[in-house]
């Protein structure tokens, strides 16, 4: 990852609207509803959203798109309501939406049918999370082919449990690493092989031609505007309100550390010095 595509760790709450898809005074009524808590800043400061607080408002913007009251909102995001419990609120939805099956459901259609198959809770709420994002930044489409390493994995224990290792691996890579750790180089090593592994799986599976079906298919859905390919994507509901990549990315704050954004860049450096030798 080059530096000038860094995503910050956290983002003013015009910025956080704008990617979600709604207002700032949307946001802070979700606030007032305690749907949404207060960032840590609080005060008289601006408020500034970390990560956490993007992914749940944009499960809140899901929900609220899919005509869910703000209401039952609050009672999908609250632990201690019993299972069952007549709120006098549509009940079923909230127990539904509950369940990582529920969640998955808010995802779109092209999504939640590539998705089809999966053992039943094999989507842990990160990876629903991650695709979240992905269909937020890259649409439809982008979080349908990122749903294939899923479909991967599940067929490939091992490589699952290797997914786990490498990820926590990634984790610990806090900010009281340097970046010249040792640590950092083994990582980026250890996540390039990975990847290489599951892309082979990939490729020996036959879901590589499963990929390009799904192409052609969106392809015939979504026939292509001349003069668009690849310019821009789309962050912000429907309309023209197009913005770049790099833009797009840094409008979503990860908590990356310096030393866990230096593993990345090694793990591109890797990438193409074994595209160049090949």
């Amino acid at each position: 990852m080059h530096l000038s595509l860094v995503p910050p760790r956290q983002v003013a709450i015009g910025d956080a609207a704008s990617f979600v898809g709604t207002t700032s005074e949307a946001i802070r009524s979700y606030h007032e509803m305690g749907l949404l808590p207060e960032p840590e800043q609080g005060g008289d400061g601006p408020r500034r959203y970390g990560y956490e607080s993007m992914i749940r408002l944009l499960w809140i913007q899901k929900m609220v798109d899919a005509g869910i009251a703000l209401e039952d909102i609050r009672e999908v995001f609250a632990d201690t309501a019993p299972a069952g419990a007549d709120s006098g609120h549509n009940a079923a939805v909230v127990q539904r939406l509950r369940t990582v099956k529920g969640r998955m459901g808010l995802l779109s259609d092209f999504v939640t049918g590539r998705l089809e198959g999966l053992p039943e809770g094999f989507l842990r709420q990160t990876d629903l999370d991650g695709l979240l994002v992905m269909e937020r930044i890259f649409g439809s489409l982008g979080a349908a082919m990122g749903a294939g390493r899923y479909l991967a994995l599940a067929a490939h224990p091992g490589l699952r449990e290797e997914s786990d290792r490498v990820d926590a691996a990634e984790e610990a890579l806090d900010d009281t690493v340097p970046v010249d750790d040792p640590r950092v180089a083994q990582v980026a090593a250890e996540r390039h092989a990975f990847e290489r592994r599951l892309s082979a799986a990939i490729e020996d599976s036959g879901q590589a031609q499963r990929d390009e079906a799904l192409l052609d298919s969106w392809d015939s859905l979504h026939p292509a505007v001349p003069g668009s390919e690849g310019e821009a994507c789309q962050v912000a509901g429907g309309g023209d309100n197009r913005v770049s990549l790099s833009e797009a990315i840094g409008m979503m704050p990860y908590d990356y550390s310096p030393a866990r954004l230096r593993c990345m860049e090694l793990t591109v450096e890797l990438d193409a010095k074994e595209s160049s030798a090949s």
